[in-house]
């Protein structure tokens, strides 16, 4: 619901507010990628080291030759482990499902119907859910954002953080024109993100003695795991850093392919079918 009401919203404000919708103008896309993220655990801002699959449906309206409102709804997994990364010793791993919806504006740096190829940037307002979890030493999973382990909800400062939030998407992408009806591309999408807490991990360790009085001995054993490995450090004293300052962030990075839902022909409007002398989007 809140994708349909973003997606009025675009339409109503758009240059052709007011206008007859032409339903020739709108196109079913299919986004099938690899997702990754950037934060504690994955300190590098683009890697395909530990992506994990994203996959995404949507619909989008041309208003004209170059700007379309767009919305998806978008399934990904995300992960990153410090066996991977800059801080090994402190041994800690996560992931986490993640289903986004977003709405937003694609602008086209070329008309589509006077080149094959065409360059476009987008931009919006996305929702995200995503509940970070793990294993222990037995496979057994974790839920880690409900065992507190950096003192949230009891130690001041500290609130506990919401699993579903907003962020702002942005990026760019080339399409490529298959025919009238179908174009098929390449995009990268990033996310701008209002939490530290993807992979929940983000200021510094807790007094072990404290966790463990709050929490448990769970809470204890996933919020350092340093002392798992050979030769490994005992948990670190209070106030030590866990994690750094600045918020995480994760991106979408694939292949897109775009059908023209609708086309105009003999008076009707008929699936799929494509009449003659008309612009590739055809939006005059």
């Amino acid at each position: 619901m809140k994708l349909l009401r973003l997606m009025a919203v675009l339409l109503l404000f758009s240059p052709k507010a007011g206008a007859q919708i032409d339903l020739q103008n709108f196109h079913l896309n299919i986004l099938l990628g690899v997702a990754n993220y950037h934060g504690d655990l994955q300190n590098k801002w683009f890697t395909f080291s530990q992506s994990k699959f994203a996959g995404g449906l949507g619909a989008s309206y041309d208003i004209s030759n170059h700007v379309s409102v767009r919305g998806s709804l978008v399934y990904a997994n995300l992960s990153a482990n410090d066996k991977f990364g800059n801080n090994r010793a402190r041994n800690l791993n996560f992931s986490t499902k993640l289903y986004e919806a977003n709405a937003g504006i694609e602008y086209y740096i070329t008309r589509l119907e006077d080149h094959v190829l065409t360059p476009y940037i987008f931009g919006g307002i996305a929702f995200y859910h995503f509940n970070p979890y793990t294993y222990d030493t037995s496979g057994k999973k974790y839920f880690i954002k409900f065992l507190n382990t950096e003192g949230e909800g009891f130690i001041a400062g500290r609130p506990g953080y919401k699993l579903t939030q907003f962020g702002i998407p942005f990026g760019a992408g080339v399409k490529f024109s298959l025919s009238q009806n179908i174009n098929i591309g390449v995009e990268v999408g990033y996310r701008k993100l209002f939490t530290d807490y993807l992979d929940d991990v983000s200021t510094t360790y807790v007094d072990e003695n404290v966790l463990l009085a709050k929490m448990g001995p769970h809470a204890v054993e996933l919020a350092y795991r340093g002392n798992e490995l050979k030769n490994g450090a005992p948990y670190p004293p209070g106030g030590t850093a866990r994690g750094s300052k600045g918020n995480d962030s994760y991106y979408f990075a694939g292949f897109t392919v775009s059908f023209r839902i609708f086309r105009k022909e003999g008076g009707g409007i008929i699936a799929g079918t494509k009449s003659q002398n008309e612009c590739p989007r055809n939006v005059q």
